[in-house]
């Protein structure tokens, strides 16, 4: 129950969401003009800033160029876990086609990952949630296996549901020892500190890089996607120390 909870109250800071919400405030407030023209100006505002690259890029490089693409070598106790993201059962062709086009730049950088070693353990996480039929770190680990990847070498924690519980099951699985952490630049920093948090020592290793240079005037569906994800990052952020950073 909090768990939806937290996914739906999370939503109403989306942009969307938070558009389709002042308009109806419009609605409702039709005999106070002024009032009215004020929050559809606001709300035009917002659409344009987050629409643009100017936007979505001030929102989305802060959290992406805190790590660099690592390249480094693994040492002794290769461990490289990816993070969930999303899949599709009803999509033909086999798992990585299933995949969604952020959980298969993760589970790609994994793969990478995974090779930057010897004697590597790769771990995938991920609950199937209320629309999907197969846990989405089985989807992973079909996919992890049609890109080369030994099944005997891959480990699922097909029951966690967010970024805290795949940092708690890691915990109970495999102790503390270091391990490469993949996942989204824009996620990293939130998770680097969730995994941080537990006592892990993880490895920063983004990808999934969405900050584009664009037209500052051209105005895009996909900025505002950008936009939405950096603005999730952000509320996770703080949700996370209000949580279990203050006091």
């Amino acid at each position: 129950m909090m768990f939806e909870l937290k996914k739906a109250l999370s939503q109403l800071f989306m942009p969307i969401p938070l558009l389709v919400l002042l308009l109806l405030f419009c609605i409702l407030m039709l005999r106070n003009r002024n009032r009215v023209r004020f929050v559809l100006a606001v709300a035009v505002v917002i659409l344009v800033f987050l629409s643009s690259s100017v936007g979505s890029n001030l929102l989305t490089a802060s959290l992406e160029n805190q790590y660099k693409v690592n390249n480094q070598a693994i040492g002794a106790s290769c461990l490289v876990m990816v993070l969930g993201s999303g899949h599709d059962d009803d999509i033909p062709g086999g798992a990585v086609h299933q995949l969604s086009a952020t959980a298969l730049a993760r589970l790609t950088e994994g793969v990478r990952q995974y090779r930057l070693g010897k004697d590597c353990i790769l771990i995938v996480s991920g609950w199937g949630g209320s629309a999907s039929k197969t846990p989405h770190a089985h989807i992973m680990a079909a996919a992890a296996m049609q890109l080369g990847i030994p099944k005997d070498r891959i480990i699922t924690f097909p029951l966690a549901k967010d970024t805290i519980e795949e940092a708690q099951y890691l915990q109970w699985e495999m102790g503390t020892h270091p391990f490469r952490l993949v996942t989204s630049a824009t996620h990293l920093p939130r998770s680097m500190a969730i995994f941080q948090g537990q006592g892990l020592s993880p490895e920063a290793a983004p990808t999934d890089f969405i900050t584009r240079q664009g037209y500052w005037w051209q105005l895009d569906a996909n900025n505002l996607l950008s936009s939405q994800r950096a603005i999730h990052e952000y509320v996770g952020r703080l949700w996370f120390t209000l949580k279990y950073e203050s006091g």
